[in-house]
C-alpha cells in the first residue's frame, strides 16, 4: 500500500477553487453533442452535452453525463433509447438552441424518428442510436452508459468543437 495515500489525505479539501477546476477542464477540447429522447407522453426532448466518450468496443458502449438538476433528467433516466448526435461545425446555432432552458427545440429543427421513436437530427457529423443500458450517480451528475445499436458518420462534415467555454467552428487544425 502506498503510505502517501492516507485516509485523512484522501478526504482533505482540494487546494483549488471550483472556478480553477472548471477553467482547467475547459482546456480539454471536446466535440459538441446533442442527446435526444422521447418522453412518456411522446414529447421530444434534447440537450446540448460536451461530456461524451467512448467506453468499450466490445460491446459497443458510450458514456455521457447530465447534471442532476436538469429538467430533462427524469426522461433520459427512464427512456429505453436515446440518440447522441456529434454536431457539425455548421450546427453551432443548433447547439446554442438546445443549450437554452425552456427553448422550443424541435419545431424548427430538421429531424426524423428512429425505429424506436427517438428524434434523430439531420446533417450531423455522427449519430449513435443507443439503448439506455445503465446509469450511475456521481457528484452532481448522472453518468449514462449507452449500448450502441446503430451508428453512422459523415467525414465530410467538420465537427463543432468546445474549448475554454466557447464553441469553435474552425474544425480540426492539421
Amino acid at each position: 500500500m502506498n503510505s502517501a495515500l492516507t485516509t485523512s489525505g484522501l478526504r482533505s479539501a482540494p487546494a483549488f477553487s471550483q472556478r480553477e477546476f472548471r477553467d482547467a477542464l475547459g482546456q480539454f477540447a471536446t466535440g459538441v453533442t446533442i442527446i435526444t429522447a422521447r418522453g412518456p407522453e411522446g414529447q421530444p426532448v434534447g440537450t446540448t452535452v460536451s461530456s461524451f466518450n467512448a467506453l468499450s468496443l466490445h460491446p459497443s458502449l458510450v458514456l455521457w453525463s447530465l447534471g442532476l438538476g436538469a429538467k430533462s433528467l427524469p426522461i433520459f433516466k427512464n427512456c429505453s433509447h436515446y440518440a447522441i448526435h456529434v454536431l457539425a461545425a455548421s450546427q453551432k446555432p443548433l447547439a446554442e438552441l438546445f443549450a437554452l432552458k425552456g427553448a422550443d427545440r424541435f419545431s424548427h429543427t430538421a429531424h426524423h424518428d428512429s425505429v424506436h421513436g427517438v428524434p434523430l437530427l439531420d446533417e450531423c457529423t455522427a449519430v449513435f442510436e443507443c439503448r439506455n443500458r445503465n446509469h450511475h450517480e456521481e457528484g452532481d451528475h448522472l453518468i449514462f452508459i449507452g449500448e450502441v445499436e446503430h451508428c453512422e458518420h459523415h467525414r465530410e462534415r467538420p465537427p463543432l468543437l468546445y474549448h475554454a467555454g466557447h464553441m469553435h467552428t474552425g474544425g480540426l487544425m492539421g
